[in-house]
């Protein structure tokens, strides 16, 4: 059988208007090494790791990324110069950018590590846009435009390509929006970026203010618009996919979604998602070391039910899924397997589907458990231990529980 006649897609059935995402073109920028790294609970990474992690974004097709804030002293412009030199010496495709505030003094030394280094590296400047912030921080917008002017004026001056970044970009008004990104763009800004600051952005607002931004501000002109957003709602990941359906160029987010307060869009999970809707085109391989080496240097764990990399993620002990896997492994048919009971194929990720026992198994689950550990399946009263124990059990039982009973058993 025609394995696409096994599942009936409604992600793609047809509809009015219905995006096409086999033919979307999206840019992934890496904000791991430098807003995942605002949180107040992760570790910073030796530079080992921050290195090898540049190695794994290029393996994933991640074309750009955060090295850094220089403006924030010498420690990050040494650690922002070893990044750009490993990228440059060894030829990744990856367009380095900095976080660099409206102030000279922070794109000053954007300017001066890549004239050292000898490649481009993208400034990004921002400043806060929002009323609420500009009523906190006592700003009005011409302060705020001049800063602007200034700070982009410069960076362009010396040669860098700048990203202009409004900070609380949802909650500001479309009037102030068109002054800031209408003034960066005739400073010389060819990129500017939509910053969902705090997770207020549902996925209808991610549209509005993305086309409102397309028709009003960019027009015909050459810029590209970037989408950077959080997940105080829980909306980080949707509002890419909204932001990509848009018409956006590029989108930030973070391994694992750590950053600020619950941290930004996950990158790992954006990666999936565009895979299983036909706009990612690389390898998911490595998917798996890149979460679990930004998990072990930040010493934030991966959750056991976090989507795709928790432990659980494909691990099943109740009777009726385990059955139906179980099934279609008999047929020896792996697709089938991979997939009956799941929307992820694990396979890709160099993951497999596991079956453990536990009150709610049957026996499947039991003789399944016992075929794969070197048991005889059709052992009776083996198979009546396990059952009867895991029935008693408050939890599954552990690999090393199970041999410890059979062993006692016999």
């Amino acid at each position: 059988m025609d394995e696409r006649e096994l599942i009936y897609d409604w992600n793609k059935a047809p509809g009015g208007g219905r995006f096409d995402w086999a033919r979307a073109r999206v840019d992934l920028n890496d904000e791991t090494l430098r807003d995942g790294l605002q949180s107040p609970s992760v570790r910073d990474p030796s530079l080992e790791v921050k290195r090898r992690l540049l190695h794994l974004m290029a393996d994933l097709g991640i074309v750009a990324a955060d090295i850094g804030l220089p403006g924030a002293g010498p420690r990050v412009v040494e650690q922002v110069r070893v990044l750009a030199r490993e990228i440059r010496d060894h030829n990744l495709p990856i367009f380095p950018n900095c976080a660099a505030r409206t102030m000279i003094a922070d794109v000053e030394p954007v300017v001066r590590i890549a004239e050292e280094v000898g490649i481009r590296i993208e400034a990004a400047t921002f400043i806060g846009s929002s009323p609420i912030r500009q009523y906190a921080e006592d700003w009005t917008v011409e302060r705020i435009l001049r800063s602007t002017e200034e700070a982009v004026t410069f960076a362009v001056r010396h040669g860098l390509p700048v990203m202009y970044v409004t900070e609380d970009t949802t909650r500001a008004r479309p009037e102030t929006l068109q002054r800031l990104y209408g003034a960066a763009i005739d400073c010389g800004a060819t990129r500017i970026c939509l910053a969902d600051t705090v997770g207020h952005a549902t996925p209808d607002g991610v549209k509005a203010l993305v086309e409102f931004v397309k028709r009003e501000i960019v027009g015909k002109r050459d810029v590209q618009i970037d989408w950077h957003g959080h997940r105080d709602r829980g909306m980080g990941l949707i509002n890419c996919l909204a932001a990509i359906e848009a018409g956006v160029d590029r989108v930030h987010a973070t391994a694992l979604g750590v950053g600020e307060r619950v941290g930004n869009a996950e990158m790992d999970l954006l990666i999936v998602n565009l895979k299983l809707l036909g706009a990612y085109r690389h390898d998911l391989s490595r998917l798996p070391e890149y979460c679990r080496t930004v998990a072990d240097a930040v010493g934030i764990p991966i959750p056991i039910n976090y989507p795709v990399m928790g432990t659980d993620a494909f691990r099943t002990a109740t009777g009726v899924h385990a059955a139906a896997i179980i099934k279609a492994k008999k047929k020896g048919h792996t697709w089938l397997a991979d997939r009956v009971y799941s929307s992820v194929p694990a396979q890709e990720l160099g993951l497999e589907q596991k079956i453990d026992i536990s009150p709610v198994s049957g026996l499947s689950n039991v003789k399944f458990w016992l075929e794969t550990h070197g048991y005889d399946a059709d052992d009776e009263a083996a198979c009546k231990a396990l059952f009867e124990a895991a029935k008693q059990s408050d939890r599954a039982l552990t690999d090393e529980e199970c041999h410890r009973l059979l062993n006692a058993w016999r």
